[in-house]
């Protein structure tokens, strides 16, 4: 037996690592076990972080190659040079987890390397050595759901951590699934020089997002370059000389056809990665979707084991799981942590980007509540124009009756930036005239939040 710990967390995601950051500084002799060779996860290694390193750069080169010349910006012989394209983003990853390493320094957390593996509620097993601790928060986030029938090698056939590392731009991408992940990287590559092809099994692209955004999304993708088979399903995969031949066919039934593509993106999905930790030797419940099931306070049903992110329900996001780790944090340190689900952003960092928070028309639809809708166009905002930036619109929802905010969905520039906003006012139970008589700045994005605010009571300035 080695050191006693107030807390071990497994993982150092997002929420595993801030919950570590939060549990020390209220006082907690905390460990964080982490088997890669950085800290940080998915997401600072080979999601969130080397994602929009990409996302970043490929807007740029499309800047030069095709944007800047209507602002009177001649540029002549614009080259990709992918290799360095790459090592800037390992550049960014690297700065990022060693950050993370310093915070680890800073609040005398104890990095415990290698796989870690709960053999009693109060033990946890790294690299042969075992830890006693109070409390144990499994933080293990989660991976890519394989797609049967399409193997994964990470060279031709990829997940995203695949899809990151491509050595050269393949002529023709397929994408299977339109989801955030499956179309940001589209992006990246459709910006590099590759022809996109998404598909979907479903009727339309990302599910669960409001659909009045995502079908003027889609319209603006395909104007993009981007081609869409919706309602469609993969059945087979086969590996060729020349890349790879895939078997597609109508999900309702129908004839089956082949598509031939270079590369392509498995991105159907993330589930909770729970293998190797020790789960059912301790008695840790798990729901029918392999997620660990925790009660409000993210105690799972063994006395002293929580759990926190995506390896539980709810929304797989970094922002979610970061709150969720100070929330467990607070709670044992005899505190109130909590998490307002109804006010988390979700947002797809295309260009234009699209960002929502709180509920859909549909989810509204569905439940029976009566509200109204304020909408207003970025083709309508000084700045938009400026910028050259005018597709997309802010669609805000409130309560009928009352003007309380319900849901915000944002398509355009800086959308990601936009919602913090609405993040904001509907944190602080704000109406939508609360929104709409806030001054806002001029020439700026955020007027047309205000707009679609005024709109709501149908007295929009600008249109």
């Amino acid at each position: 037996m080695s050191d006693t710990f107030d807390l071990i967390v497994i993982g150092s995601g997002p929420g595993g690592y801030v919950c570590a950051i939060r549990a020390a500084q209220l006082g907690m002799k905390v460990a964080c076990v982490e088997k890669r060779e950085t800290l940080g996860g998915t997401c600072l290694n080979i999601g969130c972080i080397p994602s929009k390193a990409l996302l970043q750069s490929s807007e740029n080169f499309e800047e030069v190659a095709h944007k800047f010349a209507d602002h009177g910006i001649q540029v002549e012989g614009v080259k990709l040079d992918l290799a360095r394209m790459q090592a800037r983003k390992g550049e960014v990853v690297a700065a990022n987890t060693k950050g993370v390493e310093f915070l680890f320094r800073k609040n005398k957390i104890t990095w415990l390397k290698g796989a870690g593996k709960i053999v009693a509620p109060d033990k946890v097993e790294v690299a042969g050595t075992t830890y006693e601790t109070k409390n144990i928060v499994i933080a293990s986030g989660s991976e890519s759901v394989p797609l049967r029938g399409v193997e994964v090698d990470e060279k031709q056939i990829v997940t995203s951590t695949g899809a990151l590392e491509l050595e050269s731009v393949p002529k023709h991408l397929v994408v299977i699934g339109a989801g955030v992940i499956g179309l940001e990287l589209g992006s990246v590559w459709r910006r590099l020089g590759a022809e996109v092809t998404v598909i979907e099994f479903l009727d339309r692209i990302l599910p669960g997002m409001d659909n009045e955004v995502a079908k003027n999304f889609e319209r603006v993708l395909t104007k993009q370059g981007f081609k869409f088979k919706l309602g469609h399903k993969v059945t087979g995969a086969t590996k060729t000389d020349k890349g790879v031949s895939l078997t597609v066919e109508p999900a309702k039934g129908g004839e089956a056809q082949t598509i031939e593509a270079d590369v392509v993106l498995v991105a159907i999905g993330r589930r909770p990665y729970v293998e190797g930790l020790g789960l059912d030797t301790v008695g840790v419940a798990l729901d029918e979707r392999g997620r660990v099931k925790t009660d409000a306070h993210f105690a799972t049903n063994v006395p002293g084991i929580y759990a926190i992110g995506d390896v539980i329900a709810g929304a797989m996001l970094a922002h979610k799981a970061e709150d969720e780790g100070v929330a467990v944090a607070e709670i044992l340190a005899g505190q109130h942590g909590h998490v307002n689900y109804g006010a988390i952003p979700g947002i797809v960092y295309t260009w234009p980007e699209v960002a929502a928070v709180g509920e859909t028309e549909e989810e509204l639809k569905a439940r029976g509540q009566a509200y109204k809708v304020g909408k207003f166009p970025f083709t309508a905002n000084g700045r938009a124009r400026a910028m050259g930036d005018l597709d997309g619109f802010v669609k805000i929802l409130a309560d009928k009756d009352t003007d309380r905010v319900l849901g915000a969905h944002i398509l355009g520039p800086d959308a990601g930036h936009l919602i913090a906003e609405m993040v904001t006012a509907m944190e602080f139970g704000a109406s939508a005239e609360d929104v709409g008589r806030i001054c806002h700045a001029h020439p700026t994005l955020s007027e047309a939040v205000k707009e679609a605010a005024l709109a709501v009571d149908g007295r929009p300035i600008h249109i």
